[in-house]
């Protein structure tokens, strides 16, 4: 991974990642996403990656997101 890119989540699933890169991508906010998963047996995480600039605004969009969900 390049410089000036950080960590803010990890998922078991691709599509949770899948689902948080594109709420982000809604809001101007670059993403990446990079699966460690093993292909065979699925273990390991999924890890979703913003530029430094971005990392405060995507922590709250998630959160956000997290909060009205567990309304639910």
């Amino acid at each position: 991974m390049e410089k000036n890119w950080k960590k803010i989540k990890e998922y078991n699933k691709n599509f949770q990642a899948e689902l948080s890169k594109h709420l982000l991508e809604e809001n101007n906010i670059p993403a990446v996403i990079l699966n460690k998963q093993d292909s065979s047996y699925l273990f390991g995480k999924i890890e979703l990656y913003v530029s430094d600039e971005d990392e405060e605004s995507a922590r709250a969009i998630l959160n956000k997101q997290e909060d009205l969900t567990d309304e639910d």
